[in-house]
């Protein structure tokens, strides 16, 4: 395997405003139980040292000698490293949206916005990228983990050489935590049998408090306390876990400072909020739907943000909105009275739960300042893992779990059955592609659309009061989520190691972003000079001010149909000059063929150093394919106790196969009722259980329709088999 290091030079330059790499700092007395030491770091864990005292016949003639207790260098900061879910770059009001984000706001104010930062456009390839320092390819994860294939760059399995973030600072002596969503553990790996080694306890985060998988219910989510499953829900009306998850983070800060105030942490919060299902509390729907923010439609609202964006300078006052697609989206006008009141009603529901999951944060960061360490506390608020998504296809949905397979609830249906409760936990509900074009702007696509910037531009504020002192400044330089890993390495004074648990380390694949910190070079050229772009087919290459992009074949609303079986050669190239054109509205390929030549080269060579190929477009086809599975091979599964939260990948598969399911169950005088085994829930999944003295089991079909098949009546100690 090679490995591209042009842009590894850039992390060795250092700001004065960054914490130095020193030689060894010692504190105390050496061999005393209260010394410490920094390390080098080129060896993680760092060797034993040699014991330094006297060993004679007897202790009283003996000298007893104590390792030094691993440190930070000295004046290393505490980093808060936040991230949001599905934003696009145009909903935080940070960034010319209409949705009140206060707490991207004040990291903005207090530090500097970035208008040029890049995710991968789909949720955990970009959050392989943020934890390792690594393109998502390299980090196994071309793909969610769902869709995981047995490829390098597409087995969902974060290698052995590639240590993250929270491993590093870990063993450099951080107290480190991850607080939210882990799309990052492989689903074959999911369950309470482990293993454990790609679960956040197992990849260098301490402490984990958060949920496993691509979205779950804020009602009542599949949540774990490291790898415990945990259900505070239960008899607990109201409960959400946005707050919970906040409080929880908040429990684990003021703990660690408590316990050892000089420890440094590492708190890496990333809520499920906005990804589907859109789930704020009443309260917040409320507030946001009485502020009438949508009532003139996607179109107008794509107008206002536009309008925003200019005032606030987050782009160029000559830059383009790219044109509305008509031949994909109804506008505004187009639609009918209960269309429009429909999709108010989602979009209403989905900016409270931007608002929301905002205020939560806000809440996390006002927790660092009354400990009193918000002047060294590095803090990275992205907005948004991907732009914002299209999933809820084009007239939105109550349960996302349809989309996936093909449905459509009319409007109709959704006025009638869901508009009261949306975003209450009868729904798994999305909104209308409408809304989420508009999000993206000023550009076009969304999530799941690595070549364009509606599927990848991210608002990003970094603050860091006692050295960044351009408060409220703004950067353009082109970034990319590979590149916050170093940047955390250069601002701790830690270098990236180069053998982590025996393992030779990959290099870093970013480039670090403190250059920008200083106020001298906030005009200067980006030192991220190249990147590539892929997401399950579509692709693109970043170089130096232009980029040469893929055509869109597959709207990423359809994930049923056609695919293309040649995404390397049968696609179509458009070439934007991004000097000139800061939205990608002017294709100027025709006019510099030479120059796509060459960025089409440079691509294929990327794809080859980054375990990119081979490029695959399928969707739905790789959601069930075949891959690692501790079922393989079983055709018998028993269960003697209680059990729950096992998940999918990990429990009987009874999709397109005949089976049969038996119980032994004792009957009480007087009868029983209750579930004896279910997979899924209200949103769709099976379930046999006892009703009114029968055996039911029942299919539901995406909580749309329920087949049910109803047995005879058990006598006492009666075995049924359906």
């Amino acid at each position: 395997m090679k490995y591209n290091r042009k842009l590894l030079t850039a992390c060795l330059f250092f700001l004065p405003a960054v914490v130095p790499v020193n030689a060894q700092q010692i504190t105390g007395t050496p061999g005393s139980p209260s010394a410490t030491t920094t390390i080098d770091g080129k060896q993680l864990p760092a060797p034993d040292p040699k014991f330094g005292g006297v060993i004679k016949e007897n202790a009283a003639q003996s000298k007893p000698w104590w390792a030094p207790r691993v440190v930070p260098p000295k004046g290393a900061p505490n980093v808060l490293l936040i991230m949001t879910d599905d934003v696009g770059f145009g909903a935080p009001s940070t960034f010319g949206g209409v949705i009140p984000t206060p707490a991207l706001d004040r990291i903005t104010k207090a530090g500097l916005r970035y208008t040029q930062f890049h995710s991968t456009s789909l949720c955990s390839p970009t959050r392989a990228a943020l934890i390792t320092g690594r393109n998502h390819h390299s980090a196994g994860f071309g793909v969610i983990s769902e869709q995981s294939t047995g490829f390098p760059g597409y087995n969902s399995i974060i290698a052995k050489d590639i240590a993250t973030i929270g491993e590093i600072l870990k063993e450099n002596g951080y107290a480190t935590s991850w607080f939210g969503k882990d799309h990052n553990t492989p689903t074959f790996t999911a369950s309470q049998a482990g293993p454990f080694d790609q679960w956040p306890i197992g990849m260098g985060f301490e402490y984990f408090y958060g949920f496993v998988g691509g979205d779950t219910s804020q009602w009542e989510p599949n949540l774990f306390r490291n790898t415990t499953a945990i259900y505070p829900y239960v008899g607990k009306p109201g409960w959400n876990l946005t707050t919970a998850m906040a409080d929880d983070a908040i429990e684990w800060l003021n703990e660690i400072n408590q316990i050892d105030p000089s420890k440094p942490f590492f708190c890496y919060y990333v809520p499920g909020g906005t990804h589907a299902p859109h789930h704020p509390t009443p309260e917040w729907v409320k507030k946001i739907s009485d502020m009438h923010l949508f009532d003139k439609g996607w179109n107008a609202l794509r107008d206002t943000i536009f309008e925003n964006q200019k005032r606030l300078g987050v782009i160029p006052q000559d830059a383009k909105l790219t044109p509305w697609p008509d031949n994909l989206l109804k506008t505004w006008d187009q639609l009918t009275a209960d269309e429009k009141k429909m999709f108010i009603r989602q979009v209403d529901v989905y900016a409270a739960y931007l608002a929301y999951s905002d205020y939560e944060i806000g809440r996390v960061i006002q927790a660092v300042e009354d400990m009193g360490k918000l002047d060294n506390t590095l803090i990275i608020y992205i907005s948004g893992d991907n732009g914002s998504s299209a999933e809820g296809q084009l007239i939105g949905t109550p349960n996302e779990v349809a989309m996936f397979n093909g449905v459509q609830v009319p409007v109709e249906d959704q006025l009638k059955y869901f508009y009261d409760v949306w975003g209450s936990d009868r729904t798994y509900n999305h909104m209308a592609v409408g809304w989420t074009w508009a999000f993206d702007t000023p550009f076009t696509w969304t999530k799941q659309i690595a070549s364009h910037f509606g599927g990848t531009r991210q608002g990003v504020a970094i603050s860091w009061p006692s050295h960044i002192k351009d408060a409220g400044g703004t950067r353009n330089q082109f970034h990319h989520i590979i590149d916050i890993v170093p940047t955390i390495l250069e601002v701790t004074g830690i270098p990236a190691p180069a053998v982590v648990n025996g393992i030779p380390q990959r290099p870093m694949e970013g480039v670090s972003m403190a250059y920008t910190f200083d106020k001298a070079n906030a005009d200067v050229p980006s030192r991220h000079h190249t990147q590539y772009f892929e997401m399950m087919g579509d692709h693109a290459l970043y170089h130096d001010g232009w980029i040469a992009s893929t055509k869109v074949i597959r709207p990423p609303w359809e994930v049923i149909g056609p695919v293309n079986q040649d995404p390397f050669n049968n696609v179509t190239w458009e070439l934007y000059d991004l000097s000139k054109d800061w939205t990608q509205d002017n294709d100027v390929v025709a006019a510099n063929p030479e120059k796509l030549k060459e960025l089409k080269a440079l691509f294929l060579e990327e794809a080859r150093n980054y375990d990119v190929l081979p490029l695959d477009a399928t969707v739905a086809t790789r959601l069930v394919a075949p891959r690692p599975n501790i079922t393989a091979g079983r055709s018998e599964f028993t269960y003697t106790r209680p059990m729950t939260g096992i998940p999918q990948g990990d429990s009987p598969l009874l999709l397109n196969c005949s089976y049969t399911v038996s119980a032994d169950v004792e009957i009480p005088e007087g009868g029983a009722e209750g579930m004896i085994l279910t997979s899924g829930g209200r949103f769709g999944g099976y379930g046999f259980y006892l009703l009114k003295g029968k055996p039911v089991f029942l299919w539901n079909l995406v909580d749309l329709k329920r087949i049910r098949r109803p047995g005879g009546a058990l006598a006492r100690q009666t075995r049924r088999g359906v």
